[in-house]
Parts: C-alpha cells; sequence; structure tokens
C-alpha cells in the first residue's frame, strides 16, 4: 500500500523527520509530496526543499520526495494512492484536517486520511516556528535535522 505526506516543508523540522520515518515503516512506498500553499510564502524554492529532504531521508528507500501545483488528493488519485497522511499536534489542527478530510473523500471517495500524532518532543514544532526562532538568531538544532541545519541557517542569513 502506498501513501503520501503532503505538506510545504518549509523548512523540513523533526517532527515531519518523524511522521516520515513512522510511515515508511506501516507504507510500501511513502511519497513526500512539497505542494503549493496559495496562504503560504515560502523561504525556500521548491528546488531546494526537494534536495533538502532528499538528503535526510536518502537511506529510506521506499521513500520518494516530489512536488506538484496540484492538489494533493488530485496527486493521489492521478498516481493510485489511497491514503493521505498527516501530522496533527493539537486541537487547532484538528479542526482544519477534519474540513480537509471531508473535501478530500468528496473529491476522491476513495481516499483515506490517516492522522498521525508526532513524538511528545516535537509537538509544539512547526515549520513556522523554526522560522520565527531563527529570525530572533535563536538555536534551531534541535528542532531540524542535523543534514540539513546548515543550509537551513545559510538561507536566513542570506534575507537579513
Amino acid at each position: 500500500m502506498r501513501a503520501v505526506y503532503p505538506g510545504s516543508f518549509d523548512p523540513l523540522s523533526n517532527g515531519h523527520l518523524d511522521v516520515i520515518r513512522r510511515a515508511s515503516k506501516i507504507f510500501d512506498e511513502v511519497h513526500v509530496l512539497i505542494s503549493t500553499n496559495v496562504h503560504k510564502n515560502p523561504t525556500f524554492t521548491v528546488s531546494e526543499r526537494l534536495e533538502m529532504i532528499k538528503k535526510v531521508v536518502k537511506d529510506m528507500k521506499n521513500v520518494k520526495v516530489i512536488s506538484t501545483n496540484e492538489l494533493t488528493v488530485s496527486y493521489a488519485k492521478k498516481n493510485n494512492i489511497n491514503v493521505i497522511i498527516r501530522g496533527l499536534r493539537n486541537y487547532t489542527d484538528y479542526e482544519s484536517e477534519y474540513q480537509l478530510a471531508q473535501f478530500n473523500q468528496d473529491i476522491y471517495p476513495e481516499i483515506e486520511t490517516l492522522l498521525m500524532f508526532p513524538n511528545p518532543k516535537n509537538q509544539f514544532v512547526s515549520s513556522s516556528s523554526i522560522r520565527e526562532l531563527l529570525a530572533f538568531n535563536v538555536d534551531i538544532n534541535k528542532y531540524v535535522p542535523t543534514e540539513i541545519a546548515c543550509e537551513i541557517y545559510k538561507k536566513y542569513k542570506e534575507k537579513q
């Protein structure tokens, strides 16, 4: 069985990586899908995010890293994927994820949404909180994969 784990991953956090690792043990194939969010202005280009995530998951042979400009549910349908994985950190996430799952199932009735809770140490970590910490020169090393921390710091130094 195959699943897709969509997100903007701007940048990838240890919480994201935790979900990817666990999903790769459950599913035969996991597509990490960098998708466009019309409400976000990304810091990293799609190609930068693709390369960073590929670097982090290179030892997970059943994980593919892909980008798209289409809806996740459309990508899933086109690729015969019946499970969308979503990370759920708190009750606020639940409300939006519930609504999204209902839309997805209406568009593609065969799709199931699997909500995965992060490891408790990553429960409060989000890409936006990492970006905010960087803006105030706070050490982010415990929140992002070590393989890409230097690239994240470098990008933020360039933006200043």
